[in-house]
């Protein structure tokens, strides 16, 4: 082979602004790149055939400077778009006018709380649509590195508030219908909208907690977790949502590096699940210097970008890989094959998205500024705001009576503009705080800051205490932000920060009707609120976005009503001491409680669902499951299923009828529990939801819950999914109002054959 000397690769420089390759001169016109009846991989590898050894090199960073002698332009991989088209390296907003602005939707595990696919499915097209426009005039990339689909298992993890929550299910319906919704289908043909990449694969949820940083932490799962909990949201990425990309993460698992690992790239990624040959991989950012810097899994840093590449990730977002894949290269640790094999990847992607195609061909080219912001996207917003938003605590007092009119609104979110948006945010059109949403309501408002998130000084409470004295309601708004929780920043307690309690009690003294409005996305011990009867009702309104204020004040003042159920487990304060962050293991034992709603057997202050109304309802069964069901009656059923896990069970339906006084709609979770499969058994498992929308009072809707086999699979300790016979008990909402029992007969049958880590058996 050819020997390449570092000095002999090219500087990689950051791309300004995007073009598209020119398919009507030479030497690309000459090339099969440009022929638009060819396959994707076709097109891809003709090109890259093109590169010599040293543009290879170069072009496996996240910032590409493409091969200008071809007239291939440079490229940034990474944009982000979490919730709404993000500042990152590859978005350039305009400072002002056209492409100043996206729409900022709330973060994900406040949408999370909506239980609501289809919306999560438009606001993933709103994104997609905004990402291409926003591509079209040079100011982003075509590829989004998102979503974040780690289950938020942890309350103390900085980074759950951009997850949809902790139960796996759950996460694997929201990321199925966000990609579907970003990509502009499901594997569209011809084209992509956008790519978009779920990430961290596999077993990330540590920052930096109490000296374990994420750059350098080895998560130790069993198989059965593994299979059982952290997949289940890659896997519906991956296999059956399509997604264009993957990203490997900081963390080891079980010793291996995620960005090194073969089992986990090869074996389970592209084999396993079907990744094919036209979708990359990317590591996360300084993930590959990790492998050696901070893992110290090899000797020297060309052995670690030799065992990245040949697992089988593609883009190095860092500059390790063209840093060291030249030596790499002179001393024969990888071959000339792989580094073509990671070009063709990401290339044949770029076919898929259009980038080598006339712009005439392609709608996707059409997008303008026109479909940034539009009525249709702020309306998106301020649904997803509205729809996510969870009342904890009621005795009455909400919705605010006609009587009031003057409210005193107090604490460190009260006046928050880009507070509301979270992290990965990107600059919105608007930001609505609470104060503003409290004055498009018609109150007269009366705003004091009391006191900061985390301090201990108590100067603003005597100002707070004496508005509260002149107002008809307190409205309290506080929690935690993020300079309390976010990327690099784990919680060491779950308490309410500073002396906020302190304040909400001088408030509580006060004698009027009190409203606490809990933000952040990990969630608090609220146990002294919720047992306290002069707090008088408690909202959780995580990171809600551009229309925010509006959404929170168009609930308080019963405009619309709330249904939002919880994402996640409200645990007492005591739990960080009865687990560390870094055991991943989810059932109990003599050292843990348990984790998430299905294992953890301690007593929740809110358990995961946990969401109250304005009105009432009641619940029964339209369509009840049968008594019995037979196992291999229901496999052969399935068998014209894509997968034999996603094969239908039953589709079962309630009727809920509005027997209350006002329009709501309602979340519908159904749970199934029961001593069936291995021991121990979880408390319960959530198997399907839905959301119906605008119950009248008096009237019915129906809800309809389809359940697939895999649902009520429990995996064996090898990671195999099973169907095992039992008694099965299915129950509406988490104090299972409404439940019925059947039973699975026969043998029990395998779902799933999940390939074992080579390096682990025997």
């Amino acid at each position: 082979m050819d020997r390449v000397f570092l000095a002999s690769v090219l500087a990689v420089g950051s791309a300004a602004a995007y073009g598209f390759p020119n398919c009507d001169a030479p030497p690309l016109s000459e090339n099969s790149v440009c022929d638009t009846a060819l396959d994707a991989i076709t097109r891809a590898t003709a090109l890259i055939d093109l590169f010599t050894v040293p543009e290879l090199i170069d072009n496996t960073g996240s910032t590409s400077p493409g091969v200008p002698r071809l007239g291939l332009p440079a490229y940034q991989w990474w944009s982000e778009a979490l919730h709404g088209v993000a500042n990152s390296p590859g978005v350039y907003f305009a400072p002002s006018g056209e492409f100043s602005y996206a729409t900022s939707f709330p973060q994900p595990i406040l949408m999370g709380a909506a239980f609501d696919d289809a919306l999560i499915k438009s606001i993933g097209g709103i994104v997609g649509t905004e990402g291409r426009a926003f591509n079209n005039y040079g100011r982003a990339g075509i590829d989004f590195w998102t979503p974040n689909i780690n289950p938020f298992k942890d309350p103390r993890w900085g980074r759950g508030q951009e997850t949809p929550g902790e139960d796996p299910f759950h996460l694997a319906n929201y990321v199925y219908n966000l990609v579907i919704g970003l990509q502009g289908g499901l594997d569209p043909y011809p084209y992509y909208q956008v790519v978009a990449t779920c990430k961290h694969f596999a077993g990330y949820d540590v920052e930096d907690w109490e000296g374990n940083d994420r750059h350098g932490f080895n998560a130790l799962i069993t198989t059965q977790d593994l299979s059982e909990y952290y997949f289940p949201p890659f896997q519906s990425c991956y296999r059956d949502a399509k997604v264009g990309a993957a990203m490997c993460s900081y963390n080891a698992v079980n010793g291996v590096p995620s960005c090194a690992d073969t089992y986990l790239l090869q074996d389970i990624l592209r084999e396993f699940w079907g990744f094919t040959q036209d979708r990359w991989i990317t590591a996360d950012c300084d993930a590959i210097a990790n492998i050696y810097d901070h893992h110290d899994y090899t000797s020297t840093p060309q052995q670690a970008v030799a065992d990245a590449l040949i697992a089988g990730t593609d883009i190095d977002c860092g500059t390790f890989y063209n840093k060291w894949l030249p030596t790499a290269y002179n001393e024969s640790l990888i071959t000339e094959t792989q580094l073509r094999t990671a070009l063709i990847h990401q290339y044949a992607s770029l076919v898929r998205l259009g980038y080598f195609d006339p712009a005439e061909m392609q709608p996707y080219r059409a997008y303008s500024w026109s479909n940034v912001n539009t009525a249709e996207a702020q309306q998106l917003a301020y649904q997803a705001a509205v729809e996510g938003i969870v009342l904890l605590k009621n005795d009455g007092t909400l919705p605010l009576s006609s009587s009031v009119k003057k409210i005193a609104l107090i604490g460190p979110w009260a006046n928050a503009t880009t507070q509301m948006q979270g992290n990965y945010e990107g600059i919105a059109p608007y930001l609505i705080s609470p104060v503003m949403g409290a004055i498009q309501n018609g109150y007269k408002v009366t705003y004091v800051l009391g006191t900061s998130m985390s301090t201990t000084n108590t100067n603003g409470f005597a100002a707070a205490v004496l508005a509260a004295q002149e107002a008809d309601v307190i409205i309290y708004a506080g929690g935690i932000g993020p300079r309390i929780e976010g990327e690099g920043i784990d919680r060491l307690t779950i308490t309410w920060p500073g002396n906020q309690l302190e304040l909400i009690a001088e408030l509580q003294a006060v004698g009027k009707p009190l409203v606490v409005v809990q933000f952040g996305g990990g969630q608090l011990d609220d146990t002294t609120l919720k047992g306290n009867a002069s707090v008088n009702a408690l909202v959780w309104a995580g990171y809600p976005g551009q229309s925010g204020g509006q959404a929170l004040f168009d609930i308080l003042s019963g405009k619309v009503a709330p249904a939002g159920r919880l994402p996640i487990t409200q645990y007492p304060a005591d739990y960080v001491y009865e687990i560390p962050m870094t055991d991943m293991n989810l059932r109990p034992s003599a050292t843990s409680p348990g984790r998430t709603y299905k294992w953890y057997n301690g007593t929740s202050v809110y358990p995961l669902g946990h969401g109250e109304h304005y009105t009432t309802f009641g619940y029964k069964w339209s369509k009840a499951p049968a008594s019995t069901y037979n196992i291999q009656e229901l496999i052969d059923g399935g068998q014209g299923a894509t997968h034999i896990d996603t094969a239908a069970f039953d589709t079962l339906s309630i009727s809920v009828t509005n027997t209350g006084k006002v329009t709501s709609d309602y979340v519908a979770l159904l749970f199934s529990s029961g001593q069936y499969g291995p021991t121990p058994y979880p408390n319960k498992s959530l198997v399907s939801y839905t959301r119906l929308h605008s119950i009248a009072p008096g009237s019915t809707s129906t809800a309809a819950l389809p359940i697939a086999l895999g649902a009520l699979a429990r995996a064996d300790t090898y990671g195999n999914f099973w169907l095992y016979p039992g008694t099965y008990t299915l129950a509406l909402d988490t104090t299972g109002t409404l439940s019925y029992e059947f039973t699975l007969t026969g043998n029990a049958a395998q779902l799933t054959y999940f390939p074992p880590n080579p390096a682990t058996s025997s």
